[in-house]
């Protein structure tokens, strides 16, 4: 009796949103190789190889501090600026390289869009898990940092798991948001360069949220703190540097609009992705 392959049938989702759980993990082989690829596209044939990794927040640590913090002599919490700046720089890096990735991520996997299927959100989503591991080796150096300068971190480093969680869900869902519209219009992809450094200076990358609050008022921070990066960012300082309270507030804000960012990012790549094919 002749062997008959099993048929899979490809249809639609029904309803307004589904997310498929199921499916990804169906398909986790291919996140897994993915995620792979993009960790050695990057470094193959480098010297430096990981250092790259450390040398990217490295090199804007010592120029933010000489400019803001020498030239510009902005209050950095009582502790060395450059101390002050790279904890800033660790979530900020992880964000910055993990949404410029993904916002591009469709568009150079348009030879394998185009001729077979898989769930396309594991496209960018391959694309924020392989910069975890670029923020894992900044932390390290960041741990350095810290015994150089005798700085022992306080309790509050128990939040940092939560903090990296917001940090991750605020990269996706933008990272869905831009890959979905940038595949569709490239303009996109010469625009997210500046986007991203816009949103860097409304950080408290290279100024504590103490001087922010002190020119805009405690009425205006509230506000202020749905930006998800304005609590993460504090929380790193406060849990590794212990100069300011845990910006309990901020980060429940931030955490808030992490998710809003993140299922609404869902909602719009899985609505428009059976397009992918056609504009790729």
């Amino acid at each position: 009796m002749s062997y008959i392959p099993p048929i899979t049938h490809i249809q639609p989702s029904k309803g307004s949103f589904r997310f498929g759980w199921k499916e990804i993990w169906n398909y986790r082989d291919l996140l897994y190789f993915l995620v792979l690829r993009n960790i050695t596209i990057l470094y193959k044939q480098t010297v430096l190889g990981f250092g790259w990794a450390i040398l990217n927040p490295a090199l804007q640590m010592v120029l933010f501090t000489l400019i803001f913090g020498y030239l510009g002599n902005l209050p950095s919490d009582d502790v060395p600026y450059a101390v002050f700046s790279y904890a800033a720089l660790i979530p900020w890096t992880y964000f910055s390289q993990s949404l410029s990735s993904a916002t591009n991520s469709l568009i150079s996997s348009t030879g394998i869009i185009s001729k077979v299927y898989f769930p396309r959100i594991i496209i960018p989503m391959a694309a924020i898990i392989s910069k975890l591991l670029d923020f894992l080796i900044a932390f390290v150096f960041m741990i350095l940092l810290m015994i150089y300068y005798k700085i022992i971190p306080t309790g509050n480093i128990i939040w940092l798991p939560l903090l990296t969680l917001i940090l991750i869900l605020t990269s996706a869902g933008i990272g869905f948001w831009m890959s979905a519209l940038a595949i569709r219009y490239r303009d996109v992809k010469f625009t997210i360069v500046y986007f991203i450094q816009i949103l860097m200076y409304l950080a408290p990358v290279v100024w504590p949220m103490s001087l922010l609050e002190s020119k805009i008022g405690s009425t205006a921070m509230k506000v202020y703190s749905i930006y998800p990066l304005a609590g993460v960012i504090e929380g790193f300082r406060s849990a590794l540097l212990g100069t300011v309270p845990m910006p309990y507030v901020y980060i429940l804000n931030g955490g808030i609009a992490s998710i809003v960012l993140f299922v609404s990012g869902m909602m719009y790549f899985q609505r428009v992705e059976k397009h992918f094919a056609d504009v790729a």
